[in-house]
């Protein structure tokens, strides 16, 4: 009798201080109001990242010559090589590769929002992997940022497409040069906002799917700095293949455009706030957890730590810098990254690039400021390294802005520059 009054008073007081947790948990922001998180949270595991080997890079010096009469200079590392792949679209920014091994490429056109957009497929490279063949697959789409291929649980094959205000996708077969379907919304998002010359706006979606087939969209915020009013922005949301199910997966991401696996954990760049000067805050390389919240707009990061920003000192429920997820690695202020990609065992084999992110720098918004247009390399609790540089020159001359990449086998990658519509390919000799 004794053990079991003891037994009951035991768990009693677990219920009481359960009780207790709950009432004292960390806010999070939920359309506009504060709610309370449940005790009860959903545990993902995290794999650690394998420890790359941290020599310095020795480069060495490419001459590069556009078809446009532009001439310039990349540095990279010895034992890779870099080549123009393929010219003369516009705005080209990510890609993916089809089940019948095919390169298809998103176009947006120009900075504008508008419904100009395209995706093309580009074919028979020769032996300096210079494609011959480009076809348009589609036309007249609204500010298309980012694609990926998937084939479904019933062995169904799809494109899926991310514009501005939609998330479509269109049933694929091997060989198709335009679809044979017309295509299925599966979302719908928010499409107005402060335009990107003011800090907001934010008209592009990237989206990524996981090892089991769910899929991540990252949804910008519209403005530089501002309290949202519906809760999919500033957000990662996940959502089942069919567009069923769709949650959001993470908050106070401002504007996170590149989004990868690796080691079966999801990662994404994050570009920081603009008004609190050319020197700060820091953009960012975050690993992205399931309810994790990263800040924006009532903190940023700067320098390994983060700070409350005073402009929210008087909002009661803000989110608190130490409720906020820590970065993987802090990237500089107004680098503006984009595509990042992971490159394991089965990327790389090359002690320069295995088990390294890499990181498209896409360019501070002025090039006075003289920060990113850049590849770099990034591990976790480091800075950045260069790892291709020179599309800014020593007279602050833009030469490119890297924005997407994309693996291509052990040792190379392509990338797209989305100033002059050029596509690289870089491999080991």
């Amino acid at each position: 009798m004794h053990t079991r009054l003891s037994l009951i008073f035991i768990c009693t007081a677990l219920l009481f201080a359960c009780s207790k947790k709950n009432e004292n948990a960390s806010p999070v922001v939920v359309r506009d109001s504060i709610v309370r998180e449940s005790v009860k949270e959903e545990i993902s595991k995290v794999n650690a990242l394998p420890v790359p080997d941290t020599a310095a890079l020795k480069k060495h010096s490419v001459l590069i010559r556009l078809l446009s009469g532009d001439t310039f200079t990349l540095s990279l590392p010895e034992g890779f090589q870099i080549r123009i792949a393929a010219e003369g679209m516009k705005r080209i920014r990510f890609m993916d590769r089809s089940p019948d091994g095919r390169l298809f490429l998103t176009d947006m056109h120009n900075l504008a929002d508008n419904s100009n957009g395209k995706i093309w497929i580009l074919e028979e490279a020769d032996s300096l992997q210079r494609f011959s063949k480009i076809t348009k697959y589609l036309d007249r789409l609204r500010n298309p940022n980012s694609i990926a291929f998937h084939t479904d649980k019933q062995r169904k094959k799809w494109l899926y497409v991310a514009l501005t205000d939609k998330l479509v996708r269109y049933a694929y077969q091997d060989g198709d040069i335009d679809p044979q379907s017309s295509p299925e919304t599966l979302d719908t998002w928010p499409d107005y906002g402060l335009s990107y010359r003011y800090g907001g706006w934010h008209l592009i979606r990237t989206i990524q799917f996981n090892n089991e087939g769910r899929l991540y969209v990252s949804v910008g915020s519209s403005c530089n700095t501002c309290i949202e009013k519906e809760e999919v922005r500033a957000s990662v949301i996940v959502m089942d293949e069919d567009g069923k199910n769709r949650r959001v997966f993470a908050r106070g991401l401002r504007n996170a455009v590149g989004m990868t696996l690796a080691e079966g954990n999801l990662y994404a760049t994050n570009m920081a706030a603009d008004h609190l000067g050319v020197d700060k805050p820091d953009d960012a390389l975050f690993r992205i957890d399931d309810k994790g919240h990263y800040g924006w707009p009532w903190c940023y990061h700067w320098q390994g730590r983060v700070y409350q920003d005073a402009r929210y000192d008087t909002v009661p429920d803000r989110v608190r810098a130490s409720d906020v997820k820590e970065a993987v690695s802090y990237l500089g202020a107004h680098t503006a990254p984009l595509g990042v990609e992971w490159f394991g065992q089965s990327e790389a084999s090359d002690p320069a690039l295995q088990n390294y992110f890499l990181v498209a720098q896409h360019g501070s918004y002025s090039a006075s400021i003289g920060r990113g247009y850049s590849l770099q390399r990034v591990r976790e609790k480091h800075a950045p390294e260069d790892f291709i540089t020179g599309f800014l020159d020593d007279k602050n001359i833009i030469h490119g802005r890297p924005c997407g990449i994309l693996p291509a086998g052990v040792d190379r990658f392509y990338f797209t520059d989305d100033k002059n519509g050029v596509l690289y390919y870089v491999y080991k000799d």
